[in-house]
């Protein structure tokens, strides 16, 4: 497993997925998001696993009502800009990632 979680340091979900993960003895990469953000590479590989980019934004950020409007081609761009628009924890192994705390799919990977 190559584990990395995608997250924010005040995110209560993304500080379950890593203690869930410290729990079993898996060995994970958290990554602030608000920091580092999504590669395009990355992005695109989390939009293909998880059914859309819309799937990956929360509408509690203050930036959404922009975010809404957007045509498809300039949402990459947006969240790219604005990283407090992502729903944490996205959690990726290899190409499979999930959104929010999903322990029944995760132990799925193990």
């Amino acid at each position: 497993m190559n584990i990395q979680i995608f997250g924010k340091a005040k995110c209560f979900d993304t500080k379950k997925a890593e203690r869930y993960f410290k729990e079993r003895g898996v060995k994970f990469q958290a990554i602030d998001i608000l920091q580092k953000g999504l590669s395009k590479g990355e992005l695109n590989a989390v939009i293909g696993a998880v059914g859309g980019i819309d799937n990956l934004v929360t509408d509690k950020a203050e930036e959404f009502h922009l975010f809404k409007y957007l045509t498809p081609d300039a949402k990459p761009d947006k969240l790219a800009e604005c990283p407090k628009l992502y729903k944490t924890p996205i959690v990726r192994n290899g190409k499979a990632a999930t959104i929010g705390y999903c322990p029944d799919v995760w132990k799925k990977w193990e």
